[in-house]
């Protein structure tokens, strides 16, 4: 089998293109692919949606982005925490959508795009303004909102450990939002801070086959530019 490995987070994030779905791992600061984000950056891509759990801290990740000029549209479940003074400044002046999804309806509607499914039924936000021009069903005489799959063209997900084959591992609660990303998108790019050979990982701990996996790129362990 082909290793899939890239010798540069320029190489990794090369064909992102101009207006692409793009969904980014991470937590908080926990699990996010810095290293491509940078790249990403520095490729000066525009218009693209990002699917994220948040907007970035202070002006890394995502936060970072959106101050290049690269986002066009964020849905995301918390998009004002206290340290997104980026988003906040952006959205206020009008240059920056935005969708907010409850983020156990995220979780689920990535996970539906992965498994092929097309969609769910839940209660969450049924009479709040985020079911606007959603479909309602009722069933046993309560009210659910139909929410549908989430698919992208680009995931860009944070590993601890990758081998050849492009099997994953992660790191404790940096783990989040990224496996199942991994499996909703066209294209699956890793930044992982460790290469080890075929064969050494443990099957019981790989997280996410390879088979999900389109490259990746080792960065070791990400110095923060806060």
């Amino acid at each position: 089998m082909k290793n899939k490995r890239v010798e540069s987070a320029e190489e990794a994030v090369a064909d992102i293109f101009d207006g692409a779905f793009v969904m980014i791992g991470g937590f908080g600061r926990g699990g996010v692919p810095e290293v491509l984000i940078d790249a990403v950056c520095d490729k000066g891509v525009k218009d693209l949606t990002v699917i994220s759990n948040n907007t970035g801290t202070r002006e890394t990740g995502i936060a970072r982005l959106l101050k290049a000029g690269c986002v066009k549209k964020m849905m995301c479940s918390f998009p004002l925490a206290t340290e997104s003074n980026v988003f906040r400044d952006l959205y206020n002046a009008h240059k920056v959508d935005l969708e907010v999804v409850p983020q156990g309806s995220l979780a689920e509607r990535i996970r539906c795009g992965g498994a092929g499914i097309a969609g769910f039924l839940t209660p969450t936000a049924v009479g709040t303004e985020l079911a606007k021009g959603k479909q309602v069903i009722e069933l046993d005489g309560r009210e659910y909102l139909l929410e549908l799959a989430l698919r992208a063209d680009f995931a860009l997900v944070r590993a601890k450990q990758v081998d050849g084959r492009g099997n994953l591992t992660y790191r404790m609660a940096a783990r989040n939002f990224n496996p199942v990303m991994a499996t909703a998108a066209d294209t699956v790019i890793v930044e992982a801070i460790e290469d080890v050979p075929v064969g050494g990982l443990d099957p019981e701990c790989v997280i996410t086959p390879g088979i999900y996996v389109t490259r990746y790129f080792v960065s070791g362990t990400y110095k923060s530019q806060m």
